[in-house]
């Protein structure tokens, strides 16, 4: 049986910027029972930024807290139930710019979300491009992800790296070294449009460690854009896996 919806929103505009890891530095962030879902042999991260809007959370709209920015850092998991793999995301880092959000997602979920102030700007470039940008304020210097769009939109395919990156329903947690949150994430799948030119200029070490700093800034394996949809959360729950 399903668990009932904690959160409903609409996710827009997301930018994903992939870049490829070693594997040994997921290992600290790996959720007891799930193991890293590698693309073509490779252990991907993303570097996402996208638009919540109309955000609900048991059903009520908080003031304030319906319309607002996100950026994250994930990489791609899977989990075997006894019946069928599940493909999942696990998140390193979340921005977002309204500390309530912040308490809730890291109390009822154990995520690892910061409130910083965050902007963002939607700007036509040309008849056929639009420019996305999203922004977070870190010690006092603007920070950014972005990405140029063609604006042609086309249906994700079967088998391709925008499936592997976004078709991804399922969130895991670690708690312990036995114990992990999951919670199931629903939507349709998405329409995607081709990335011209992309931008991501951050603190890196700030943000995540210096560890991070030889994968991410260096150029991404991919960039893609995706228009979204209505989403849900559903109430997560435990994982206990046995020694």
């Amino acid at each position: 049986m399903s668990k009932s919806r904690f959160l409903t929103a609409q996710w827009k505009n997301l930018i994903m910027l992939n870049y490829e890891v070693d594997p040994g530095i997921l290992k600290p962030y790996l959720p007891a029972g799930t193991e890293i879902d590698l693309w073509e042999g490779k252990a991907l991260v993303s570097m996402v930024g996208f638009l919540f809007k109309e955000t609900k959370v048991l059903g009520v709209k908080w003031p304030f807290h319906v319309n607002f920015e996100e950026v994250n850092l994930r990489f791609y998991v899977r989990h075997f139930d006894g019946q069928e793999w599940k493909r999942g995301a696990v998140f390193v880092s979340e921005i977002v710019p309204k500390p309530v959000i912040t308490v809730i997602a890291n109390t009822l979920y154990k995520e690892h979300y910061r409130s910083l102030p965050m902007r963002h700007s939607i700007t036509k470039d040309g008849a056929s491009h639009t420019q996305f940008l999203y922004e977070w304020k870190l010690n006092g210097r603007w920070n950014s992800l972005g990405a140029t769009v063609r604006n042609s939109l086309v249906k994700i395919e079967h088998g391709s790296p925008e499936e592997f990156i976004f078709e991804h329903y399922w969130g895991y947690n670690r708690l312990t070294d036995t114990k992990t949150m999951q919670y199931q994430v629903e939507h349709i799948s998405w329409q995607v449009a081709e990335v011209k030119d992309y931008v991501f200029d951050a603190d890196i070490a700030e943000l995540y460690g210096e560890a991070w700093v030889p994968y991410l800034s260096v150029k991404p394996v991919s960039a893609f854009w995706a228009n979204g949809s209505d989403i849900s959360v559903r109430i997560g729950d435990k994982l206990v896996v046995e020694d």
